[in-house]
């Protein structure tokens, strides 16, 4: 049995911890009020390239440094910011316990993806993870998940489950891994009734995913596929 996640917003909270990051930042170079809130809309929840993130963050704020030195400082920073909720580890144990193969598949830096897996307690509740820029691939390529699942010492053949938050890069490139899936609906108060995916399931936050999957059920209909 496979279970491959993601790790930004899925088993942690990225957002929270670009937050933390952002407030440092601006009390450092003494940005003001309403730096934090303009670092947060600026990076669209993860969706814009850090490059070009941090090169408008250097013309905006009229910082000296270039781009890229405040790309690699970030990088530097942000896993030590990260935090793994408690209850999603131990989520982890209960399916290894199980005898489910666990393991992350997730775009961005290695670097920084790796220390956020190490940092956050994940390495050690994980059988192993494929980062994008460390295999020159990404989601949602099938190939990351093929990598990602040879890592756990269980190949896509087998069956197993693909868990995240982006329908496309998660979702839809799990489903033609020859994964069934499980979408973490991000949509704040919007009902779950009216998902925005094909997903095999559909829950709020990773701990019903892993509750999902520890029950025979989520086992069964893996094996199946």
């Amino acid at each position: 049995m496979l279970a491959l996640f993601d790790l930004d917003n899925t088993l942690i909270d990225r957002l929270a911890a670009f937050r933390r990051w952002a407030a440092e930042f601006a009390a450092e170079r003494e940005l003001g009020a309403r730096a934090v809130p303009w670092l947060v809309a600026a990076d669209a929840d993860g969706s814009v390239p850090m490059e070009a993130f941090f090169g408008r963050v250097r013309e905006h704020f009229g910082l000296p440094e270039p781009a890229g030195e405040l790309w690699r400082a970030y990088r530097a920073r942000l896993p030590h910011l990260v935090r793994c909720r408690p209850e999603v580890l131990a989520g982890l144990d209960r399916l290894r316990a199980a005898g489910w193969r666990v393991g992350i598949v997730t775009n961005g830096a290695a670097d920084n993806q790796t220390g956020k897996i190490r940092h956050s307690g994940l390495a050690t509740r994980v059988h192993g993870w494929a980062i994008s820029e460390a295999e020159g691939v990404r989601k949602p390529d099938t190939r990351l998940f093929e990598i990602g699942a040879a890592r756990c010492g269980a190949p896509l053949s087998g069956g197993g489950w693909m868990v995240g938050d982006d329908a496309v890069k998660d979702i839809a490139g799990g489903r033609a891994a020859g994964l069934r899936t499980v979408w973490i609906d991000r949509r704040g108060e919007q009902p779950l009734q009216e998902p925005a995916t094909d997903a095999d399931r559909t829950v709020r936050d990773v701990t019903a995913a892993i509750d999902f999957l520890a029950g025979s059920g989520a086992a069964r209909r893996g094996a199946d596929r």
